[in-house]
């Protein structure tokens, strides 16, 4: 893959940039923490500028999290309801739930989407809930953009600094991304364990 990702980046400069950050956000097997520290190594050597290289990476990034925004668009508060209506008993999650969750987003949702482009794992997926709760769309564009140029600075700095060795980059980062997925399973199922438990409680005991 970085044979790949090395030969695009070479014969198309800042629009491979682009298309690599933009996939990147769609197919995760594509990591940026690969991507960015070999453009900001590319930088160093006076083939790109480091502005122009973050300014890539960023636009890609916002341009691949569109999809995913639009999915979430697609499937839309109402149509969950509707699921955990019908659904919820293995869901574990009702409707009213939902529609609080999706308050919440309304409230918090650009500081989620603005730190979620920050934490490998999440990065993309954060476009999903996004969509969902309806998010103004300039407002999700501009807290992704935020998110997405910070976290392509730093990989592409990192690239700059290690020099040849910007694999690295990867090999330190790309094990986080697997730790957060991890993390987040886990809550997962402890949430849903817990509304098990909760449902199962008579009146009484609650």
């Amino acid at each position: 893959m970085l044979d790949w990702i090395k030969s695009l980046m070479e014969s198309l400069g800042y629009v491979g940039i682009v298309a690599l950050m933009f996939l990147e956000n769609i197919f995760p097997p594509i990591p940026s923490e690969l991507i960015m520290p070999l453009a900001g190594f590319t930088s160093a050597q006076g083939k790109l500028t480091f502005i122009g290289v973050v300014l890539a990476g960023m636009l890609g990034s916002v341009l691949g999290a569109l999809p995913l925004y639009y999915l979430g668009r697609l499937l839309g508060e109402e149509r969950l309801k509707e699921l955990a209506d019908r659904y919820g008993r293995w869901l574990t999650v009702s409707s009213d739930e939902i529609e609080k969750a999706d308050r919440w987003f309304d409230r918090h949702g650009h500081k989620a989407v603005f730190f979620g482009r920050l934490i490998p794992g999440v990065r993309s997926l954060i476009s999903i809930p996004a969509g969902i709760s309806g998010m103004n769309l300039l407002t999700f564009l501009l807290y992704s953009a935020l998110g997405t140029g910070i976290w392509a600075a730093v990989l592409a700095y990192l690239g700059r600094l290690l020099g040849e060795n910007y694999d690295k980059v990867n090999t330190y980062l790309g094990p986080v991304a697997y730790v957060v997925l991890g993390g987040l399973v886990i809550v997962g199922a402890a949430w849903v364990w817990y509304r098990k438990q909760r449902r199962g409680r008579p009146e009484s005991a609650r």
